[in-house]
Formats: structure tokens, C-alpha cells, sequence
């Protein structure tokens, strides 16, 4: 109760989510008094995966259009657990946060890490790999989601194997071959894919967690080299958890 006798209104946390660590955060925090949580997603799944709870589907316009709706829904935290490459979403939050006073936290999963074994090239961005890509190999299993394909659009003399939840829009590689799956995926799968598909190259985003892991695994096993895109920073200034116990530890710390 307030001060005035008026029923207090449930602190509310928006979740920006579309991750598994969006959706666990959302059911970690399910059912607990005095607390409303909305998870919003981006809509570029046709079928995503919903997490319980409160679910909005869609773009807030921008910075100005997610500082407006934190005001009119009454948010008291944020946590953005977009994909490590959502840069213009976090992008956003942050400015959007900055502009109302509202907390935000980003939670954000580790990298992959390299072993002894793997045959790994950094690169910065997609196109930096597109333009590796020919000196490493002529079959390329290219996972790393059907938005970021048509980067390799102009590589003609490379056959492609695409991995994704929905079928990639044009511009498109001339040789393309498009797997719809979606993950976790197990190491035996990947080995399976790898050597069917006669993979000699892969590239993949740093994008970290088990669900996609496999597939390095398996690449290192084969000796295949590894073209990994860099993530790209989390805004400056802004918290990071690595985990959803840590989020929800962060909001607890907001009382």
C-alpha cells in the first residue's frame, strides 16, 4: 500500500528478449509478488519461441519510441537480453535508458572460446569474412543467421550451405543450399552435416551458448577452418550479467 492508503503498483520489468536467457529470466522471475514482467521481441521469427509471461511482438521506433513507451507503461528496469549482435537494439536501450532514468542491465552470454586444435579466423564483420572466404575453402556451411547472407551474395565461385529458422530473403549467393532447423543442435548432428555437405570452410558468428557449440567442435575434429565474426561491444557504461542469476541478482539490488 502507499502512503495514501492506494494499492502499489507491481514494479515492472521489461525483458528484451528473443534469447533462451531472455525467456529463462522470464520464467525466473514468473509468479513473484508485487512484480509485472514484459518481454518483448522483435518479431523477425514467423513462429519464435514465447516466454511466459506478459509477451509484446514488434519495434518500439527507435530510441525515442522505447523512451516513450518506458514512460507510459511505468517500466523500473530494463534488462536487454537481445543477441550479442543486436548492436542497434542495445544500441537503443541505452540511449532510451539514459534519456528516462530507467536502470538497465545487459545480459549478455560469454563468447565462444578457442581450444588447442581449433583453426579459428577473427574477423570483424561479415563482409571481412565474406572476404576471407576464398582462400579457405569452396564449400562453406555458413551459420550465421539468414539476415547476415547476403554478404556473401557476390562470392560465385563458393558453394553455400545455410542454416536457419526461416528461409533467407534475396540478395542470395548464386550456389545456395538452405537448411530450415533450429537449434540446439548435437555434436553427432553436426559431424553428420559436415562431412555430407563435404564442408571445407565454416563460418559462424561468436554469438556463445550451448545451443550452437557443436558445430566447433565438430569443425576442430574434421580440421576445418573456422571464420568467427566478432561480437560487437555492449554499450559503454552499461552493466553486464553473464548469466540469468546474476539479472535477476541485479534486480533484486534495485529493491
Amino acid at each position: 500500500m502507499t502512503p495514501d492508503g492506494r494499492t502499489r503498483a507491481p514494479a515492472h520489468v521489461l525483458i528484451l528478449g528473443g534469447t533462451t536467457e531472455g525467456r529463462t529470466l522470464a520464467a525466473a522471475l514468473d509468479g513473484r509478488p508485487g512484480l509485472r514482467v514484459t518481454s518483448s521481441l522483435a518479431g523477425r521469427v514467423a513462429q519464435p519461441r514465447l516466454p511466459v509471461g506478459q509477451v509484446r511482438i514488434g519495434g518500439f521506433g527507435g530510441p525515442d519510441g522505447l523512451a516513450a513507451w518506458l514512460r507510459a507503461e511505468a517500466v523500473d528496469a530494463v534488462v536487454d537480453a537481445t543477441h550479442p549482435f543486436a548492436a542497434g537494439m542495445s544500441h537503443n536501450a541505452a540511449l532510451a535508458a539514459a534519456a528516462t532514468g530507467v536502470p538497465l542491465l545487459v545480459l549478455r552470454r560469454p563468447g565462444f572460446a578457442p581450444v588447442p586444435g581449433d583453426r579459428w579466423h577473427p574477423v570483424p564483420s561479415l563482409a571481412a569474412a565474406a572476404a576471407l572466404l576464398p582462400g579457405l575453402g569452396r564449400r562453406v556451411f555458413l551459420s550465421s543467421g539468414r539476415q547476415g547472407i547476403a554478404a556473401f551474395a557476390h562470392l560465385d565461385g563458393l558453394h553455400f550451405l545455410a542454416r536457419s529458422v526461416d528461409p533467407p530473403e534475396p540478395p542470395l549467393p548464386p550456389s545456395l543450399e538452405v537448411l530450415l532447423d533450429r537449434g540446439p543442435f548435437t555434436l553427432d548432428g553436426e559431424r553428420a552435416l559436415l562431412r555430407e555437405h563435404r564442408i571445407d570452410v565454416v563460418v559462424t558468428k561468436d554469438s556463445g551458448g550451448a545451443a550452437t557449440a557443436p558445430k566447433l567442435t565438430a569443425a576442430r575434429e574434421l580440421g576445418l577452418p573456422v571464420v568467427v565474426v566478432e561480437r560487437p561491444p555492449v554499450p559503454e557504461g552499461v552493466p553486464v550479467a553473464a548469466d540469468v542469476p546474476g539479472a535477476a541478482r541485479w534486480l533484486d539490488q534495485l529493491g
